[in-house]
């Protein structure tokens, strides 16, 4: 039997909160993060800012370089928190089987739903109609038998749209699909696989299974079964948090160790307040590290550690710090890794 999977993305979900909140941000190029005038990078930014080559992750400067009438906003993580909350109680009303992977975006299991008289693509489009009406925000969503589609589908009629895969077209859409399409296929894999003359879905699905598991592993594996419609994975109600995590960009680098130790200690008061609030029964299994430097690049120093321990951030902080060869700071993060053993579940199968 087969399982009816929905993937919804808000889109540009920050920005469209502070849009639809300031009517004057309305139709203009704008950004959430950084600053106008320091060194921050960007959350995420809207559909006029994309236009000039604008994205997430970008350092500020370089966006305002790209687009010197971007607007850019701090942004509200409070009220964002609380309009996914409400978009989790519309979605709450079509189906229990639901998965969050951030504020923005959730799987839905709806294989068992009666609303619609059981169609997958009619309670997708009714979500993303409650949604426009109740909040006033747009949402993509896409269709499909197995999670990985979903996903991918959800993105093809962005902004504000929908695709369904149904089950008699899965296979075709998986040999058609650009495999740098696929979740965990980034630049330097899809490179790889590009030397390989490995370009959509029926290229790998015609690849010698065990080559592609030792040019990539583990994921050659994964990679090969998605392309072969693959997907076990069960739309998960709990999600276990693995990990912890706090960082701090600086408006200008830092250079000497007693800045850098400094900052540790700012960060860790954030991480224990972090920790308490998110996850205060989790066992500590690991803690870490990570720096950026003046040329983006960055190193990351992880370690066992069974106990939350100030010291041996600062530890970590020496190692990390034995790899500047000379480079400003401009980002130092600490975080801990939890101990999230979690078992597979059973997916839910019924009539499509």
């Amino acid at each position: 039997m087969i399982s009816k999977i929905i993937h919804i993305d808000l889109d540009c979900y920050y920005a469209a909160v502070e849009a639809r909140d300031n009517p004057s941000l309305r139709g203009i190029p704008l950004a959430i993060g950084g600053s106008q005038f320091g060194r921050g990078v960007l959350s995420t930014c809207n559909y006029e800012a994309r236009k000039y080559g604008i994205r997430s992750a970008m350092p500020t400067a370089h966006a305002l370089r790209l687009c010197p009438h971007l607007t850019v906003v701090s942004g509200n993580m409070e009220e964002y928190k609380v309009v996914s909350q409400q978009i989790r109680e519309i979605f709450a009303r079509y189906t229990d089987v639901i998965e969050p992977l951030s504020l923005d975006e959730a799987y839905l299991d709806v294989t068992n739903s009666t609303l619609f008289k059981g169609s997958a693509t009619l309670i997708a489009q009714d979500i993303r109609k409650t949604i426009e009406s109740e909040l006033h925000l747009t949402a993509s969503a896409g269709v499909a038998p197995i999670k990985f589609v979903a996903k991918v589908a959800s993105d093809i009629n962005k902004p504000n749209g929908i695709c369904v895969v149904p089950p008699s077209e899965l296979n075709s859409f998986i040999e058609e699909l650009e495999l740098g399409k696929i979740s965990g296929v980034g630049k330097v894999t899809l490179h790889k696989l590009h030397q390989l003359g490995l370009f959509h879905g029926k290229d790998v699905k015609d690849y010698e299974q065990h080559l592609l598991v030792k040019h990539f592993g583990r994921f050659g594996q994964t990679l090969w079964d998605r392309c072969h419609s693959i997907d076990k994975r069960a739309v998960e109600v709990s999600r276990v948090r693995k990990s912890v995590g706090v960082e701090r960009t600086f408006s200008a680098d830092i250079y000497t160790e007693v800045e850098c130790t400094e900052a540790v200690d700012n960060l860790y008061l954030s991480l224990v307040t972090r920790l308490e609030k998110v996850s205060p029964e989790k066992e500590i299994v690991r803690q870490g590290v990570k720096l950026k430097f003046s040329d983006f690049k960055q190193t990351t120093v992880e370690h066992k550690k069974h106990t939350l321990d100030k010291g041996f951030f600062t530890e970590l902080l020496q190692e990390a710090l034995s790899r500047k060869n000379g480079r400003g700071i401009r980002l130092i993060g600490l975080s801990v890794g939890l101990n999230a053993e979690q078992g597979d579940k059973e997916q839910m199968s019924f009539d499509w």
